[in-house]
């Protein structure tokens, strides 16, 4: 089992890296000859002005008075230049909207492997082409253009008073260094100024997504080769802007970032039509540099051109558009090189896919086979799969093991000619090994094979159908999380379609209450929105109420337990009253603007640390344990959050205690005899592999159930594969100063915190059913790979930040959940099974 994981551990590594040399290749080109305008230009300089974060409403709008929050900008739209919109492209993060205002071209998608942070590869700007550059601003910002945050928007959000007094001041600040430049330069009148910015923010001050306050920004041009001011008496605009801000009659020109917006330029014809012409030659040469780059290295039997773009095409539109401006035909000449520009960008981007489609099958029959062989594993050594030959392990003939050598051989001849990089090499030659081991165990195939034939087409049908509406429930979950919801609601008729309603109707009535009230959150909005403390204190009253009952049953027993359990308990809730006030007065504390009360942060670490010790402090019975550890983990999530996903572990560990008890009966149901009764089952550590038993199709539904819950644990009051859904003030009971990792670090564990709910029932599962541990493992391996493999075809390399993180996300999330759920487990181990006294030696509970 070690050298399986130990292998598995590579091949999903090889299929998560495939995903980079696949999807986030650099499409940059190098090698092309540079393109000039001979006409002169209207300007001998630039001076760009980047507001980071301003959001295109904040600046134009006026306050309440009336008034402007920029009057020197709004002078200039009134009296001096042009003014607009500009609809940026996302990803909204600072650097590629840098880069798209000083390079002309959208960040390169592979720059996500850095966060968007540092670009892999060179590229010429603004900065290196000009005869002298100098920058001021944020030191973060400008490191990131060295080679070769916007921070009130995030710390007070758009609406506050502080974002929009900032606007005054960046308003000051440029009506100053316009002066000095005038000043310096003599008023000459060649000098051209650019006011905008790299991207907006969302009224809860986040961005990097596509919403409108994200993708908006304001952009106003004024001095030289820039036309001036332009009335008019009606404009033409999807929205309500112009009204809005008192616009009317200034004519609004939005641009679109990579586009050459001719409008704005106060200059002749000619200057237009040619400065258009250079740069459809610009992008054509890039066209020719890949081509010729991918013509290169293959076999030219092989070679799909580009259809759209032949060279008689270049050249025939190349020559009617400098003949059009020979006439003064400009208009026609600047639409010629218009098409000839989208022309040319769609045949860069099938270049530059043009090796996707190989490897993804390359990848895809690697996943295929690894599935299968997981398949075979299970039903090999975890089932009852009736076995028609000998169960001798059989050498594989040597006809099998040619075949396969000379397969590999042959691929890695046909990569070889074609001078692939060797990253190539792994993703072609990995099915190979994979589908020869699954070939080996062909007499299980022929078993099953056989089991398939005697079984009515009828259940086999049925089960493939319900298996596979399933996994698409899984998969949907992640994008619509009322797919969630959909899923606990077929949860809650369980009990109905099996005759668990009429054998145990108390428990099947708390299993559907439970399940129909978790199935509320996902239809909840992300959290972090709409902060509700309100709610985090009812959760917290809940969980007081909660343990009352719990200690006045503890109060009627009469065992070694009950004073030990009572102090533990009593502690406990302690634990829960100060979380509940220290998150109270933060939240008044923080309103007021007096900061983090010390006190308050001392007892937040303390709780936070008590948390993993407390719960081994109580007995290892099943539910006393795991009622411990609700308790002390509620303790922590109540301190780390904000609004209505207080309450979610809450109502999702009691859906784990009414699982365990269905588990229970329906183990019963099926004739399996119970050893001991579920209130006297105890947590063991060392467990004899005989007390289990070998799986059977009742324990794929476990295992769905386990991945859904585990899912509904990532997704219930969010979306964690979006970095728009963390609420920095979630953390600010521990901490206000900006720590990103201490930050991270904290918000992953309350993601965390109802997974290690999720995996601390299951434990009680695994125990109750004499459920393998091993076996379960395969089959979560199987399913999440059936899932992950639906998500390798959405990953996505356009849109937005959020759109390609989050499509990256969900692939690593189920790529990766076998091993978070051998690491839960053994956190969950550690929780359930160990027992720490505070004096004397630790007692022994292995059964």
């Amino acid at each position: 089992m070690l050298l399986f994981f130990i292998l598995g551990l590579l091949v999903h590594f090889v299929f998560f890296t495939s995903i980079f040399d696949i999807y986030f290749t650099s499409p940059l080109v190098h090698g092309m000859t540079p393109q000039f305008t001979s006409l002169p230009p209207p300007a001998r300089r630039l001076v760009l002005f980047v507001a980071d974060g301003l959001r295109a409403d904040s600046l134009y709008e006026l306050d309440e008075n009336g008034n402007s929050r920029a009057p020197f900008i709004r002078n200039i739209i009134m009296h001096e230049g042009s003014w607009g919109i500009s609809h940026t492209r996302v990803p909204t993060e600072s650097r590629p909207g840098h880069v798209a205002l000083i390079a002309g071209f959208y960040e390169d998608v592979s720059a996500v492997a850095k966060g968007w942070k540092e670009n892999p590869v060179e590229f010429d700007s603004l900065l290196n082409e000009s005869k002298y550059t100098w920058g001021w601003g944020s030191p973060d910002i400008l490191s990131m253009f060295a080679k070769g945050i916007d921070t009130n928007g995030h710390a007070h959000r758009p609406s506050s008073r502080e974002y929009k007094d900032n606007i005054k001041i960046v308003d000051a600040g440029i009506k100053e260094i316009v002066s000095m430049f005038k000043h310096f330069y003599g008023n000459d009148g060649k000098t051209a100024f650019v006011f905008t910015a790299d991207h907006g923010m969302t009224d809860w001050g986040v961005h990097g997504a596509g919403h409108p306050s994200e993708t908006l920004t304001p952009f106003v041009t004024w001095g030289a080769g820039i036309k001036y001011p332009q009335n008019v008496s009606t404009q033409q605009f999807e929205d309500a802007f112009l009204k809005e801000w008192k616009l009317e009659n200034w004519k609004r020109q939005d641009i679109n970032q990579g586009i050459l917006p001719l409008d704005y330029l106060n200059n002749t014809d000619l200057f237009k039509a040619e400065s258009i012409f250079t740069n459809a030659i610009q992008i054509l040469e890039q066209f020719k540099v890949k081509m010729t780059q991918k013509k290169e290295v293959t076999l030219s039997f092989l070679f799909t051109p580009f259809k759209l773009l032949s060279e008689s095409k270049q050249h025939n539109i190349l020559r009617k558009a400098r003949s059009y401006i020979k006439q003064r035909k400009y208009d026609e000449a600047i639409s010629l090189c218009k098409e000839l520009i989208h022309l040319a960008l769609k045949g860069l981007s099938y270049y530059h896919t043009y090796d996707r489609f190989f490897l993804g099958i390359t990848v895809v029959l690697g996943f295929v086979g690894w599935t299968s062989y997981a398949s075979l594993l299970i039903l090999k050594f975890h089932s009852n799969l009736p076995r028609g030959g000998s169960r001798e392990v059989k050498k594989p003939s040597r006809l099998l093991q040619y075949s396969f050598v000379a397969i590999g051989v042959l691929v890695a001849f046909f990569l070889l000619i074609q001078a692939y990089p060797w990253t190539y090499y792994i993703y072609c030659l990995l099915p190979v090994p994979i589908w020869y081991a699954v070939l080996r165990e062909f007499q299980v195939i022929q078993d099953l094979v056989a089991s398939l034939l005697s079984c009515p087409p009828s259940h086999f049908v049925g089960y493939l159908l319900v298996s596979t509406l399933g996994i698409e429930v899984l998969v949907l979950s992640f994008f619509y999380r009322y797919m969630l919801t959909a899923g606990l609601i077929a949860f809650a008729g369980w009990p109905f379609i099996t005759q668990l309603w009429t054998r145990a109707k108390r428990t099947s009535l708390n299993w559907i209450f439970f399940s129909l009230l978790l199935a509320v959150f996902p239809l909840m909005p992300v959290v972090g929105r709409k902060p509700d403390i309100s709610l985090v204190m009812t959760a917290g009253l809940l969980v007081l109420l909660l343990s009352l009952f719990v200690v006045a049953s503890l109060t009627k027993r009469k065992d070694s337990f009950v004073n030990e359990e009572l102090l533990l308990h009593l502690l406990q809730m302690l634990s829960m009253v100060l979380s509940m006030y220290v998150v109270y007065s933060t939240d008044n504390s923080l309103l007021k603007k007096q900061g983090l009360p010390l006190i308050n942060q001392i007892i937040s670490w303390i709780i936070l640390a008590s948390s993993f010790v407390l719960p081994l402090l109580s007995p290892p019975i099943l539910f006393e344990r795991l009622f411990s550890i609700l308790l002390s983990l509620m303790s922590t999530y109540i301190l780390l959050s904000r609004g209505y996903e207080a309450l979610f572990p809450l109502v999702l560990s009691c859906l784990m205690f009414a699982w365990i008890h269905m588990e229970q009966e329906t183990l019963q149901q099926s004739g399996v005899s119970c050893k001991q009764k579920i209130n006297s089952i105890q947590f063991i550590y060392n467990t004899d592999l005989t007390q289990f038993r070998q799986l059977c199709l009742d324990d794929i539904r476990r295992a769905f159930f386990l991945v859904f819950f585990l899912v509904t644990a990532f997704f219930g009051t969010g979306n964690i594969a979006s970095v728009n859904s963390f609420d920095v003030t979630s953390v600010y009971c521990f901490l206000t100063v900006f720590s990103p990792f201490i930050m991270g670090a904290l918000m992953m564990w309350k993601i965390l915190i109802p997974f290690v709910l999720v995996m601390c029932a299951f434990e009680a599962v695994q125990l109750t059913t004499q459920l393998s541990s091993k076996g379960l493992f395969l089959m979560v391996l199987v399913i999440s790979d059936i899932m992950a493999l639906h998500f390798f075809f959405l990953v996505r390399d356009y849109g937005s930040w959020l759109d390609i993180g989050t499509s990256i996300s969900h692939y690593v999330i189920v790529m990766s959940m076998t091993m978070v759920l051998v690491f839960l487990n053994g956190l969950a181990q550690l929780l359930t099974t160990k027992k720490l006294t505070l004096c004397g030696k630790p007692k022994s509970h292995l059964i």
